[in-house]
Order: C-alpha cells, then sequence, then structure tokens
C-alpha cells in the first residue's frame, strides 16, 4: 500500500513571530495594565484637583498637600472662603482667651474673645470691652493681626475666587462671573495677590508715618509709643476696622485735619476695591476705557461722600452733644470725616449714641450700601445699588433694556442684584425682630446695631456691651454673614447658572 505524505505546514506570514521566541505571559501583560490604571487613576486625580480651582496652591513636585486636599477640600471654592474665616476665628479666639492677652489675673471669657475675634478678622470694629483699657499689649497685637489677616484674607480670596471661576466658565460666563466674585477678570493669581500686598502695605506705611508724626509733634507722644499708635490705626483704617487705642475711639481728634483726613483717605482708597485700583493703575488716563465696574464704584462713591456729608452735617449742625460744641470748619470736617467712616471703617469722632435718631436713620442706608466690591468695606456694595437705581430709572422711563454708561446690563445681574438684596433685608429684619423680644432697647438703636454688624461697620450707640449672650451670638452671626455672605452667594449664583433647553408660556401678574 502506498503511503500518503502528510501536508506541508503553511507559512506562518511576514508577521508571526519567529520560532522559539515565547508570547508575553499573561501575568506581565497583566502588571502593566495595573501600573497604566494607576497612572490613569493618579492623572484623573490630579485633573479633578485642577478642576476644583487648588492647582498651583501647593509647591511643585509637592504629595503631601495634594493628597491631604484631595480628601478634606469642598467641592464648591467659595466653602475655602468659609472655612479658611472660620479657622482664622477660632484661632483668634484662642489667643484671645490666654491670661497674656488681658490686664488682669485671668484670660477673656470664651464669648468676649470670641466676639472680639469675629469682629477683628471680619474687620468689623464692634466690642464688648474697651480695647485699650481690657487687652494687653499682647492682646492688641493679636488684634491688629486678625484685622490684617482678615482684610487680606477678603481681598485675596474675593479675587482668588473670580480667577479660579473664571478657569472653569467660558467666556460669556467669565465676563459674568468677574462681575459676580467682585472681580474684573484677574489673570495670574500670584500677580493678583502681589499687587493686593503691595498696595496694602503701601498705604498702611505711609499713614502709619502720618500719623506718627502728627502724634508726636501735635501731642507729646513718644516715639515709640506714637509709632505703635501710628501702625495700629493705620491697619485699622485701611481695612475698615474701626478699632481703636483710645476709649473715646477719635472724639479727642475730631477738629484736626492731619489726623482725620489721612484716615480718611485710607478708608476711602480701602473701600473702593482691588479691581479698581488695579484698573486706575493701569488706564488712569483713559476714563472712557474703565469698565462698568470702575465707574459705578467711582460715580457711587463720589455721590454717597457728598450726600452723606450734606445731610450729617446740617442734621448734627446744632447738636450740642455731637458738632454744635465745634467750631464751623471743624464741624464739617467732623461731618465729612463721619460720612466717610460710615462706610463702612467704625471710626468716630463724635459721639453716635447722642445723635439724632433721624442721622441714625442715613447712617443706616449709607451702611447697608456700603464700599466697592472686592475691598475692604463691608455692605451690600454700590454696585449692587447702582444696579438696581439703573433698574428703576429704566422702568420709569419706559425702557426695555438697562443700559449703564453707554453698555447694556445683562438680565442674569438683575435678578442676582435683587436676590441679595432680598435676603439681607430678610435677615437684617428677622434679626431686628429677636433682638427687640430678648432686650428693652428701642427700635432705632436695634436697627441701627443690627446694620452695623451685618454691613462690617462698627459704629455702635452704645448698646453692644449691654446686649445678653443670645444678643451677642446673633451679633458674632451678622458680622461673620456680612463679610462673607455677598462674596458667597455671588458664587453660588454664578455657578448655579444653567442654560435651560424649554421655556414656559408667559404670563404677567398684576403690579402695583
Amino acid at each position: 500500500m502506498r503511503d500518503v505524505p502528510a501536508p506541508k505546514a503553511r507559512p506562518a506570514g511576514r508577521n508571526a513571530p519567529p520560532a522559539g521566541r515565547r508570547s508575553r505571559p499573561a501575568a506581565k501583560t497583566a502588571r502593566r495594565a495595573a501600573k497604566n490604571a494607576t497612572k490613569t487613576a493618579k492623572t484623573n486625580r490630579k485633573a479633578a484637583g485642577s478642576d476644583r480651582g487648588f492647582s498651583g496652591l501647593w509647591p511643585a513636585g509637592s504629595k503631601v498637600f495634594p493628597r491631604i486636599l484631595n480628601v478634606f477640600a469642598p467641592q464648591h471654592p467659595a466653602q475655602v472662603i468659609v472655612l479658611g474665616f472660620a479657622g482664622a476665628v477660632a484661632v483668634g479666639t484662642i489667643f484671645l482667651m490666654l491670661p497674656i492677652s488681658r490686664n488682669g489675673p485671668e484670660g477673656a471669657p470664651f464669648l468676649t474673645a470670641l466676639f472680639t475675634s469675629t469682629s477683628s478678622v471680619c474687620v468689623t470694629g464692634l466690642i464688648t470691652v474697651d480695647t485699650p483699657v481690657y487687652w494687653s499689649g499682647f492682646g492688641k497685637a493679636v488684634i491688629m493681626a486678625l484685622i490684617q489677616i482678615g482684610g487680606f484674607g477678603v481681598m485675596s480670596f474675593g479675587t482668588l475666587l473670580g480667577v479660579l471661576m473664571a478657569r472653569r466658565l467660558g467666556l460669556r460666563s467669565r465676563l459674568s462671573a468677574a462681575a459676580e466674585t467682585k472681580s474684573t477678570g484677574f489673570g495670574d493669581v500670584r500677580q493678583v495677590l502681589l499687587g493686593v500686598l503691595t498696595i496694602s502695605v503701601t498705604v498702611e506705611i505711609v499713614l502709619a508715618g502720618i500719623l506718627a508724626a502728627r502724634l508726636v509733634a501735635g501731642y507729646g507722644y513718644e516715639p515709640g509709643r506714637a509709632l505703635w499708635h501710628g501702625v495700629f490705626h493705620a491697619v485699622s483704617s485701611f481695612n475698615n476696622a474701626g478699632f481703636a487705642l483710645h476709649t473715646d475711639n477719635l472724639i479727642g481728634f475730631s477738629g484736626d485735619p492731619w489726623i482725620c483726613l489721612p484716615i480718611a483717605a485710607a478708608v476711602i482708597i480701602g473701600g473702593l476695591g482691588f479691581p479698581v485700583l488695579f484698573e486706575l493703575r493701569r488706564q488712569y488716563q483713559r476714563p472712557i476705557h474703565w469698565s462698568m465696574n470702575t465707574k459705578l464704584v467711582l460715580v457711587g462713591t463720589a455721590v454717597l461722600l457728598v450726600s452723606g456729608t450734606v445731610f450729617l452735617t446740617a442734621v448734627e449742625w446744632s447738636n450740642p452733644a455731637t458738632l454744635g460744641g465745634l467750631k464751623p470748619g471743624e464741624r464739617i470736617l467732623a461731618g465729612f470725616f463721619q460720612s466717610v467712616i460710615t462706610r463702612t471703617a467704625g471710626f468716630n469722632s463724635i459721639d453716635i449714641g447722642q445723635m439724632h435718631p433721624v442721622s441714625w436713620m442715613g447712617m443706616d442706608i449709607l451702611m447697608f450700601i456700603g464700599g466697592g466690591p472686592a475691598s475692604t468695606a463691608g455692605g451690600l456694595k454700590i454696585t449692587t445699588f447702582g444696579v438696581l437705581f439703573f433698574i428703576l430709572l429704566t422702568e420709569l422711563q419706559g425702557g426695555t433694556a438697562v443700559n449703564i454708561f453707554g453698555k447694556r446690563l445683562s438680565r442674569a445681574v438683575h435678578r442676582q442684584a435683587i436676590a441679595v438684596v432680598l435676603l439681607a433685608l430678610a435677615l437684617v429684619v428677622g434679626s431686628t425682630m429677636f433682638l427687640m423680644l430678648i432686650t428693652d432697647f428701642g427700635q432705632e438703636r436695634i436697627l441701627f446695631e443690627v446694620v452695623s454688624a451685618f454691613a462690617t461697620v462698627g459704629l455702635s450707640t452704645g448698646i453692644t456691651a449691654a446686649m445678653p449672650p443670645a444678643g451677642q451670638v446673633v451679633l458674632i452671626l451678622l458680622m461673620f454673614i456680612g463679610r462673607l455672605g455677598p462674596v458667597t452667594l455671588g458664587a453660588a449664583l454664578a455657578l448655579r447658572e444653567r442654560p435651560l433647553l424649554y421655556e414656559y408660556p408667559k404670563e404677567r401678574p398684576l403690579i402695583g
């Protein structure tokens, strides 16, 4: 029988592995896949941290900070500000409770330390104890440090928040986010913070030198004491805090222009806001190119300063307990100074508790409006009320679009301004009603105290120290919310804006 030969093996092809070489083991492939998965996970975590806005906040190559931040970092950038200020208040409370911080054998009680720390960090100036008498030199230094941290923190984090949000949003949303977060579209965070620090230190050094020289030449202060007073009041002035090293605040200097005018200038500069200061530095010779924010702040500041000066001077002109005992020139100086301070520094060169109730009402309005966005001032900000004014003006004229200085205002800004004002009014009215229930003070004084706390002004008719513990807790919350509420609320409104894919049919209810 004939043997049939076996079929020849078919050639393997050009890409076949050469004979004798085995395929990669499965274990090695699995290890490489796991390694790639680990790299991908790390990349995703870094991207997530960048989306939250924390990239660049730790040293390059550092692994500790990102890991901690990934675990404990808040999801919303505005929460960083709230937690940071709460931590500063807590640390300040601990320091002020130390026996070394008080003139006496024991440390300050918890509520007193908490109130003072909150007032310092929130750059308010309300006090429940006499600052120069109750606190020691160390305690006063702690208060000054808290004021500087609070003022710089508000400015830096306010502008930083605008940059973080602008990185996450498109061009159209970046413009609205810049307005909502009290910013005007800053570029590099480090340059912004450096600019803030430079302006703050420059103004404070110049003011401290002027005040120290005046105290030595005009009041016989020793150089060391004059320098300490100059530095403390310079920090308190520029940061709109209102803390003073005199029991009567600045009443003893009510007729001295070398003390009042430099302090007023520092308060005005700090209250304009750093977006305005940065833009004025870049384009001070081209007002036509100024942004809507800058024009609103400058015009609003001028109008409020002039109207406040005229109003307070006219009402208190013949009041012997306030302006009536001063010379005519000193009355105008004191009226101007108090108009500046009411927005929102907290110093007083006249006795606030002896003013007419109608003056308190006018000051309530000035305090509630406040200063410029991203500034050391409080209140609901000039731009918010400027937007409401032009909305009202447009409605009265029968217009369809709100135009401000040749620019059309976005409708989203209409809603946000109305929301901020209504929430603030609800908080002020509710707090006033609650304090009226637990205290025996008059409505005018309670309202003044509530607005002063919420607007972080620090002026008082003299009833803060007499408030029960529950009332002081309410003022603490008002100071904290008043300082951080507009910033966090503006950020929340900006990030919650979503385009709608549908609309309901329109219908108009009866108004009025």
